[in-house]
């Protein structure tokens, strides 16, 4: 069953949440591959994989390109740059965290010498 999501953060994270379709994107970074590479290392029919694939265009993670009656498949760094972005936030919120915290650290250290 797909999922649709209307916010693009939602649709990456849903696409990421499954292990098979995080597995795929981390293939597609060795370059472009054909739904049925992609489907080897899985044991997986073609229209099972088909809809994983689906999943991950539908969050801009992967785009298809259709060559004849090949499709080909590579990594979109547009989604992933959506979740680089997002995370920053909690990068910037812990770095300010443990700055606090060592300077807390610090103060107590001079203040029981």
């Amino acid at each position: 069953m797909v999922k649709y999501y209307k916010d693009p953060l939602d649709r990456i994270f849903f696409a990421l949440a499954d292990k098979t379709r995080r597995s795929i994107v981390q293939e597609l970074n060795s370059g472009i591959k054909t739904a049925k590479e992609l489907a080897e290392p899985f044991m997986m029919s073609l229209p099972a994989i088909s809809k994983h694939l689906k999943v991950l265009e539908m969050a801009k993670l992967i785009k298809r390109e259709k060559r004849g009656r090949q499709h080909f498949f590579s990594l979109q760094a547009e989604g992933l740059e959506a979740v680089s972005n997002w995370s920053e936030f909690f990068d910037t919120f812990w770095n300010q965290n443990l700055d606090n915290l060592e300077t807390y650290i610090n103060k107590k250290e001079n203040i029981d010498e």
